[in-house]
């Protein structure tokens, strides 16, 4: 029982007590006296708070494929205007710090297609694969390039194979790669984005425009 209706109780009572004994004067002002206190007992109702429905959000489902978005360029380093040659340059890059996912496919491809190539062909392998990855003809992203079917030889049963990560090799490509995100350097091959050994001639070269060869690799746009 809550308060309100306890103090309307017990005034009942007391005034169906004193009509027992009292005149009809004595009820009259004592009814009128109930009324008073009763109206300086009651309070008013305060409002009853109206509960909020809360309508979850509707899922949207997303029917095309979501690529992996590249890491944005960073600006290019102060070393770029000091060093004299694109060797020079790989020297100087931090190759300690961890690489990204997309990092890691670029300079990847790097390593497995080019790392016994010049410093001028591993760089320009990296831009195939960057230029790939800004035409809508491939993936939008370093690892959809390197990863898209029938296109590396290196990656086998749509993985890459194991690089050995304390190797020259891999420092090299390491830094060649985020030379080539970075545009730190030109390449003869900035536009390619078709390349092969020059031990062989594909049925598609004869429609693509030749860049430049590079060692043993031959670049097309």
């Amino acid at each position: 029982m809550s308060r309100k209706t306890y103090s309307l109780s017990a005034l009942a009572i007391a005034a169906t007590a004193s009509l027992s004994f009292s005149s009809a004067d004595g009820a009259e002002a004592f009814a009128q006296d109930a009324t008073v206190d009763t109206a300086a007992q009651v309070e008013t109702p305060e409002p009853i708070a109206q509960p909020i429905e809360i309508v979850p959000e509707q899922p949207v489902f997303i029917s095309q494929e979501v690529a992996q978005p590249i890491p944005e360029p960073t600006p290019a380093l102060e070393i770029t205007s000091n060093a004299s040659s694109l060797r020079e340059l790989v020297g100087s890059v931090d190759t300690d710090a961890q690489l990204s996912e997309q990092m890691r496919c670029l300079a990847g491809a790097v390593y497995f297609e080019a790392r016994g190539e010049p410093l001028a062909g591993q760089l320009a392998v990296a831009h195939v694969v960057i230029n790939r990855s800004e035409d809508r003809r491939w993936p939008a992203s370093y690892c959809g390039v390197v990863y898209q079917r029938s296109q590396f030889s290196f990656v086998r049963g749509g993985r890459m194979p194991s690089i050995n990560t304390s190797s020259s090799a891999w420092n090299r490509a390491k830094a060649v790669a985020q030379i080539a995100h970075d545009n730190m350097w030109e390449s003869e091959a900035a536009d390619a984005v078709y390349f092969h050994a020059n031990y062989v001639r594909p049925r598609w070269s004869r429609s693509k425009t030749r860049l430049t060869q590079i060692d043993t690799h031959v670049f097309y746009r």
